[in-house]
């Protein structure tokens, strides 16, 4: 049987020139209705015309406090120490906030300044003038008067101005429908909460792009997951089509391989506008329009559907619908580490921000498109423009904020090593009455110090060992620290060895078989705290790393090392006992080291780092970091010295 033929990409579009060219293809006032809503229910919705008031508010003249009503033309003889006296009825009429104001009163006294005399009679001692304390027929709304233009969007107190001038339905621009068409064969309805298997996916983009639509005003109707076979897509498109779908969404097989279809189905309907943009990731993104109505491809992966989304498909949205585009707070922060990029295309990086001392430090996340924790865990995301060849470490980016200004106070920046007690302290970080997030990045030890010398975190993690001195992160601290002065407080004492599958098949018992033939290693990236262990274990048994199968192949991560054993991807790697009992794997103790915070002492006393370093004395977050496995907290919360080791345990 012959290879199913490939796509082959049309040219690839800046992202502006591949809206412009949908925009152009739909006719918006035939694709978009308009339809009567009661007023009280059209908060979120987009005015198709003027609204008009029909009563004005308020309807009559009314007391704007309570007391009493006059004519203030009888009060002006009243004065400080010579009281006017007002008689019932005759002079005035006693009234509540909101009362109607009695006939030839055009004030109100309020209660506070008037001295009863007896039953029917009062005094004042200042005159009142007119108008005062009173709400004029009119005040707030004229009937007659505009109170919405067409195309405005109503929110919950437009929905008080239309009840109070009189509206009781109004005329909207029909909510923009969507659907969105999960496909694939190795795509798992997660409605049927599957367990996947090897080559399986449980599908959850169509749950991140509905949830981002309705965000729009959308309405949006998902269906299950299509296989890949040509018939069944056309199917699925000519079914959305008939439904009178605005947009249909068809999530993955937007790319160039063998089993991409979304192209071939669209050009089956309509007219393909786009296949193809110039940004990273979201490359494979695809536009088409189907008997006047709007098709779009999504990539596969998640990092990659959310910007053919968010650069593509919103602001079409917001233009079907009549919205104004919502643009996100843009912030200045400046990067951690470099960053390289390809020339002639966008890329859009995600960033883990926090303030630091008096800037914004952004640290660049995972770039895998398939990494849809890094939208998860990023602040803020920077497009590095196709004329550059990416950012270097320190250099000032322009990002927009993915989260409210403000939270980006509550943020405890570390860099460093990993370690899966960090976890731990997010949790209880965020578990305070007063809460602060946790953003932590892993990129080695010495990534926590170059980070540290930068001033781009409140703290980092480390365990750097020393084989000359036999000593943790000090000797590390003097040569790369100096002008730093940092405090280092212990987190844990960890355990350290070679994570192996259950039952330890390859019978690994220490650093000297990793040069044995067959067994598969890997390791972690230069830098990490593990990678310096190891290396100094590799020496010490006489062993070359070109003898170790995998040595070549890093991960960042205890956890991602831990992955990779599990899956039979190698046969070992170091790396905490913690990861392999947190996986139910095997574990060959090889080392016992000191896992410690180092901490500028210019932030020692900043209210995010305080409530780290009261958190290290607090019996309950020992506990639980006890029950991970492979941890000692004896000297958790101590301050280090020089020459501590691993510390005195008495």
């Amino acid at each position: 049987m012959s290879e199913p033929r490939r796509n082959i990409y049309l040219r690839t579009l800046p992202i502006e020139d591949a809206v412009t060219r949908a925009r152009t293809a739909l006719d918006r006032d035939a694709l978009m209705h308009t339809e009567t809503v009661p007023a009280h229910e059209a908060a979120g919705r987009v005015l198709a015309a003027p609204v008009y008031a029909r009563f004005s508010s308020p309807t009559f003249h009314s007391a704007a406090m309570d007391g009493i009503a006059v004519s203030a033309a009888k009060t002006y003889t009243a004065r400080e120490g010579s009281p006017l006296t007002l008689a019932l009825d005759a002079d005035y009429r006693p009234v509540n906030t909101g009362h109607p104001m009695p006939e030839g009163c055009d004030a109100v006294i309020m209660i506070e300044q008037v001295v009863p005399v007896d039953d029917t009679h009062v005094q004042i001692e200042s005159p009142a003038f007119p108008w005062q304390h009173v709400r004029r027929l009119g005040e707030d709304i004229v009937a007659t008067e505009l109170l919405f233009p067409r195309n405005h969007p109503l929110n919950a107190y437009d929905v008080g101005t239309l009840l109070s001038g009189g509206i009781w339905e109004v005329e909207v621009w029909e909510k923009v429908r969507v659907r969105i068409i999960p496909t694939g064969d190795e795509v798992l309805d997660f409605t049927l909460r599957p367990e996947p298997g090897a080559g399986q996916v449980v599908e959850s983009n169509s749950q991140v792009l509905a949830t981002m639509a309705r965000g729009l005003g959308c309405s949006v109707e998902r269906i299950a997951p299509v296989r890949d076979d040509p018939e069944a897509l056309h199917a699925a498109l000519r079914d959305s089509l008939d439904a009178g779908t605005h947009l249909t969404i068809f999530c993955a097989g937007s790319s160039a391989g063998s089993k991409d279809f979304t192209r071939a189905t669209i050009e089956r309907e309509g007219e393909v506008l786009v296949h193809g943009i110039a940004a990273m990731p979201g490359k494979p993104s695809l536009l088409g329009v189907c008997r006047g109505r709007l098709v779009a491809g999504a990539p596969g992966y998640p990092v990659s559907s959310v910007v053919c989304f968010e650069e593509l498909l919103t602001p079409l949205l917001t233009w079907l619908s009549r919205r104004q585009s919502q643009a996100r707070p843009v912030v200045e922060v400046e990067l951690t580490r470099k960053v390289p990029s390809r020339l002639g295309i966008d890329e859009f990086l995600r960033l883990s921000v926090g303030r630091v001392g008096d800037k914004l430090v952004g640290t660049p996340l995972a770039r895998g498109a398939g990494n849809i924790t890094t939208l998860s865990r990023a602040q803020a995301v920077a497009r590095i423009p196709a004329a550059a060849e990416g950012a270097e470490g320190h250099e000032r980016l322009t990002a927009e904020l993915t989260v409210p200004p403000a939270l980006l106070d509550r943020i405890v920046v570390c860099v460093g090593s990993h370690d899966n007690t960090l976890d731990l302290l997010a949790d209880e970080l965020m578990g305070r009455d007063d809460p602060f997030r946790l953003a932590s990045t892993h990129v080695g030890s010495m990534g926590g110090i170059n980070a540290l010398r930068n001033g781009s975190c409140h703290f980092a993690g480390a365990h750097l060992f020393d084989p000359e001195t036999g000593d943790y992160n000090f000797p590390f601290i003097a040569r790369f620290l100096e002008g730093v002065p940092v405090t280092v407080v212990n987190l844990a004492i960890r355990h350290q060895g070679l994570i192996v599958a259950p039952g330890n098949p390859m019978g690994i018992q220490g650093v000297q078989d990793l040069a044995r033939k067959g067994v598969r290693f890997i390791n972690r990236q230069r830098g990490a705290g593990t990678r310096i262990l190891l290396d100094w274990h590799v020496r010490e048994a006489g062993i070359s790393p070109a003898e170790v199968a995998g040595y070549d192949k890093e991960e960042y991560t205890h956890m991602a090392v831990a992955a990779n054993v599990l899956t039979g991807a190698a046969d070992c790697g170091l790396g905490i006992h913690a990861a392999a009992k947190a996986l139910g794997l095997d574990f060959v103790p090889l080392a016992r080291e000191r896992y410690d915070l180092l901490i500028p002492n210019a932030f020692l006393e900043e209210p995010r780092v305080r409530a780290v370093l009261d958190l290290l004395h607090t019996p309950a977050f020992a506990e639980r970091i006890g029950n991970l496995g492979g941890y000692e907290t004896t000297l958790m919360g101590r301050v280090m010295h020089p020459g501590d080791g691993l510390g005195d345990m008495g």
